[in-house]
């Protein structure tokens, strides 16, 4: 989604019988979607700090630099930053 590449775990998660119902992992917590959501979550438990990873797949969908940056996935890392320091 928004121009994200395929990750080991996409390709792990439709693999027949590697998930408990062949269910993927398409949709999980959707934290794309409900960053806002989540920071207020974490505010309202009073946590001072948040640890997140890249999904680089998201940033680099062809999984280099040559193949191109996904502006879609810079632009969600830059809200949920600020998002975070708001």
């Amino acid at each position: 989604e928004e121009g994200k590449g395929p990750s080991i775990w996409d390709t792990f998660s439709h693999a027949p019988g590697n998930i408990v119902g062949d269910q993927t992992a398409d949709i999980a917590c959707d934290h794309l979607h409900r960053f806002r959501e989540d920071v207020d979550l974490l505010r309202s438990l009073g946590a001072k700090t948040y640890r997140l990873s890249i999904s680089w797949p998201r940033v680099l969908p062809n999984g280099t630099l040559a193949g191109g940056v996904n502006e879609a996935g810079l632009k969600f890392y830059d809200n949920l930053l600020l998002e975070l320091r708001a």
